[in-house]
């Protein structure tokens, strides 16, 4: 069990140090190609962050074929869209506001609204009709169908995001593997720095998925719970520690548009998976779970909309959202 704890963490830490090593990159890979915010922050970051919520599931799948594998994966599919529409979101509204109490920003939050709400909007029209297929999972081909159609809308989602872009990215830190080898910020080191990220979050992908799956049989916990809740909250950290620190810089329109970004490159991908591996017959606490993320999202939108505008105390919200599922869970 110690044997399982231990490797779960290290294989969690290569996670994010791969994750921030994939983000410092692809924002100098924005800064190089004279990009704006929306596409670097919604695209770029919100891919790289997303990577290890995405392969989780697919390993889980299509590498070990045993039940609890599968349950594991089915959660992860559930769980991430919600732990972002959720629990990122109250961590996002959570740090402008003890940023603000300390005195290194104010409570305003400069985004880019067009860029979040077409996130937004994207996604959730993406994943209302995702979750709504479960009812038809029984038609295979009807729903292979609609997991295509779904699957193709993330290159109109790219159109969209390029046309628009939004402001240019501000200052850059130094690009780590510069810093190591006292090199110039090439683009043949951005990519070398990329492609080397890549490698640790899948490599750490796999080796989490069979520790989670190890503890939950020894801790006797049923691993569609545990992959539901912990697995999410790890694989979104790098989401998570992302907007924190954009949000310190007052950099709010990377800190939010990384998790919509992130949750619409999910809901294209990571759920069109599920939809074509699966039976896809969503039921119980992935239901839920799926439904509580539609409200939480179409909330934060009609907010973002009406308002033209962030609040980080509406923001906090998410954090009733995802409450509501836990006492579901632990009642």
């Amino acid at each position: 069990m110690f044997a399982d704890v231990a490797f779960s963490a290290l294989s969690l830490a290569l996670i994010l140090l791969s994750c921030f090593l994939f983000t410092n990159a692809v924002e100098w890979l924005g800064k190089k190609l004279n990009l704006g915010q929306g596409i670097v922050g919604s695209i770029f970051a919100a891919v790289g962050t997303a990577l290890p919520e995405t392969m989780i599931p697919i390993i889980a799948i299509l590498v070990y074929h045993d039940a609890g594998s599968k349950e594991i994966g089915i959660g992860a599919i559930a769980g991430a869209p919600f732990m972002l529409g959720t629990l990122a979101f109250f961590v996002t509204g959570l740090a402008v506001i003890i940023y603000s109490a300390i005195g290194k920003r104010t409570l305003k939050m400069n985004i880019d609204e067009k860029i979040i709400s077409k996130d937004l909007a994207f996604f959730l029209a993406v994943y209302t009709v995702a979750v709504t297929t479960t009812f038809i999972h029984e038609f295979a081909v009807a729903r292979s169908i609609i997991a295509i159609i779904l699957l193709l809308s993330y290159a109109l989602y790219l159109k969209i995001a390029f046309a628009y872009g939004g402001s240019k990215g501000e200052d850059v830190e130094r690009l780590f593997i510069s810093r190591v080898f006292r090199a110039k910020a090439s683009m043949a080191w951005i990519i070398a720095q990329a492609l080397l990220s890549l490698a640790g979050i899948l490599y750490g992908a796999d080796t989490f998925i069979g520790n989670v799956g190890n503890m939950a049989g020894r801790l006797g916990v049923a691993p569609l719970v545990l992959s539901i809740i912990i697995t999410p909250i790890a694989t979104e950290l790098p989401e998570m520690l992302n907007s924190i620190i954009w949000t310190g810089r007052k950099k709010d329109t990377l800190a939010l548009g990384n998790i919509t970004g992130a949750m619409v490159f999910q809901s294209c991908f990571t759920v069109v998976f599920g939809m074509l591996f699966t039976s896809w017959d969503l039921s119980g606490i992935t239901l839920l779970s799926a439904a509580i993320t539609i409200f939480a999202v179409a909330f934060s939108l009609i907010w973002i909309r009406a308002r033209e505008k962030a609040n980080p105390f509406i923001l906090l919200f998410g954090g009733l959202f995802y409450a509501a599922l836990m006492i579901y869970i632990f009642r």
